[in-house]
C-alpha cells in the first residue's frame, strides 16, 4: 500500500468514526463567538489560525486512535508500522487544513480590509498553526504518550506553543494582530519553515516510537 492510499483510508476512517465532529463543532462555535462581520480581516485570520493549534492536535488524536486494534494489526502486516502511523498523522494534519481553509475564506469574505496580502498572510498563518498542532498531536498521543496523561500533556503543549515567545504559532499570530492595527502585515516567513521542522520532528519521533513499541 502507498502512503497516499493509507492516508485516504485514515481520512475516511476519521470521517466515519465521527471523531472529527467535536473539534469541527468547536471550531464553528468559537469562530461564531469570536468573529463577526466587519471585523478586521487580519485579526480575524489570527483568531482562526490560533484555534487550529489545539483543534489540529485534537484531530490528530482522533486519526491515530480511530482504527480498531484488529484492523490496525492487519494493516501493519501489509504496510508496516512506519507507513501506517505516518499516514494517520498526515490525515490529522489534512483534517486541520480542511477546517482552516474554509474558515480563512469566511473571515476574509465577512471581514474588512481583506486583500491579496491578507490572503497570503492568513494562508501562511493557517499552515503554520496546523503544522504546529500536528506536531503536538503526534508527540502527545499514542504511542508516545499512553493512558490518562495524553490529554493534559497535549493541553499543556498547546498552551506552550501558543504563548512561548518565538514559537512559530506565537510569532505568526502576533504578526497578524499587529498588522491589523497598522493596516500592513509584516509576516515572519521563517515561521513556515519552523513549523515544518516541528511537524517533521514530531512525526519522526512518533513513527520511531510506533516502530519500536509496535503500537
Amino acid at each position: 500500500m502507498t502512503l497516499r492510499v493509507l492516508t485516504r483510508y485514515h481520512l475516511e476512517l476519521l470521517v466515519r468514526s465521527q471523531r472529527w465532529l467535536a473539534p469541527g463543532l468547536a471550531y464553528v462555535v468559537l469562530m461564531g463567538l469570536g468573529v463577526s462581520g466587519g471585523d478586521e480581516a487580519l485579526s480575524a485570520a489570527a483568531f482562526s489560525a490560533g484555534l487550529l493549534v489545539p483543534l489540529t492536535a485534537w484531530l490528530t488524536r482522533g486519526a491515530v486512535t480511530a482504527e480498531p486494534p484488529q484492523s490496525r494489526a492487519c494493516l501493519v502486516a501489509a504496510a508496516g508500522w512506519r507507513q501506517v502511523h505516518l499516514s494517520a498523522l498526515l490525515a490529522g494534519a489534512l483534517a486541520g487544513l480542511a477546517l482552516g481553509g474554509p474558515g480563512l475564506a469566511v473571515v476574509l469574505l465577512v471581514g474588512s480590509g481583506a486583500s491579496g496580502a491578507a490572503l497570503g498572510a492568513g494562508a501562511a498563518a493557517t499552515a503554520v498553526c496546523v503544522l504546529s498542532g500536528a506536531a503536538v498531536g503526534a508527540v502527545c498521543n499514542r504511542p508516545v504518550v499512553v493512558g490518562a496523561y495524553a490529554v493534559p500533556l497535549g493541553l499543556g503543549a498547546v498552551v506552550a506553543v501558543l504563548l512561548v515567545p518565538g514559537s512559530p504559532p506565537n510569532a505568526v499570530v502576533r504578526a497578524l494582530v499587529l498588522g491589523s492595527r497598522r493596516h500592513a502585515v509584516d509576516l515572519p516567513w521563517w515561521t513556515l519553515a519552523g513549523a515544518a521542522v516541528l511537524a517533521a520532528a514530531g512525526w519522526w519521533a512518533a513513527v520511531a516510537v510506533a516502530e519500536r513499541r509496535g503500537e
